[in-house]
């Protein structure tokens, strides 16, 4: 499952239980959305509550990235697994959006916050 918001140029993402690629699909509709009204954003993904995702979602993830190379500013992930840092930093080598992982949110919101000013 899959919860999205948007606070002008950002848009956060928090995914719970297994992520799947109609969740991803919803994901792309939604950033899509914003890149036309807001122009280049910013991504806050919390994945603390993620059980699981399936391989779809990686290769989705790698095309949308590849695809999106230039939209995006920074990508804060919110994570305590070590394979979510290896994700982050695998989907980094395909996009010019500077990513980073954090444990908490308000470090993570700290850091886009620093793009913006």
């Amino acid at each position: 499952m899959i919860s999205i918001e948007h606070e002008e140029k950002l848009t956060i993402v928090g995914v719970f239980g297994e992520f799947t690629v109609a969740d991803y699909r919803e994901f792309e509709e939604e950033v899509g959305a914003q890149l036309k009204t807001q122009g280049r954003l910013n991504l806050l993904i919390d994945l603390t509550g993620m059980l699981e995702y399936t391989l779809d979602v990686a290769l989705e993830d790698i095309r949308f990235a590849r695809e999106h190379a230039r939209d995006v500013g920074r990508i804060a992930i919110i994570s305590d697994q070590d394979l979510v840092a290896w994700l982050a930093l695998l989907t980094s080598l395909f996009i010019e959006a500077d990513v980073k992982v954090f444990d908490s949110e308000t470090l993570a919101r700290k850091w886009l916050g620093e793009a913006a000013a």
